[in-house]
């Protein structure tokens, strides 16, 4: 990921492998991560039972919300590909219970359609 993508507000794709080492502590028993995006110091991670949005806060970064959303939860989502102009892409989630989407954008170098396509098997159950 670019530090011009990282300005403007952009995640990029990271390893599984740096994923998991950084989220040893909060993930369940042999619960696995399948994609992952980081934007500067926030992720964005899709695992096999839920997706997981972490925001460090603050100067050092020691205060860290975890935010676990289970798939079932997720009621509608919509994605946004990159166009010839806005080269970003976005993700929208509407969580059961909450009447805002959370919206989430990701570097043209993201590929959306892996991340819509888990998330579809994900919601449906598969």
């Amino acid at each position: 990921m670019g530090l011009f993508d990282a300005l403007l507000g952009n995640a990029g794709e990271m390893s599984n492998e740096e994923a998991t080492e950084e989220l040893a502590t909060i993930l369940g028993v042999d619960e696995q991560i399948e994609l992952a995006y980081k934007l500067i110091r926030d992720m964005i991670v899709l695992t096999d039972r839920r997706l997981i949005l972490i925001d460090k806060q603050g100067m050092t970064g020691k205060k860290v919300e975890y935010r676990s959303v289970p798939y079932k939860s997720i009621t509608m989502y919509t994605v946004e590909t990159t166009g010839h102009f806005d080269l970003d892409a976005e993700l929208k989630l509407w969580i059961s219970g909450q009447s805002e989407p959370i919206a989430l954008e990701f570097n043209g170098k993201t590929n959306v359609y892996a991340m819509q396509g888990l998330l579809a098997a994900k919601i449906a159950g598969k």
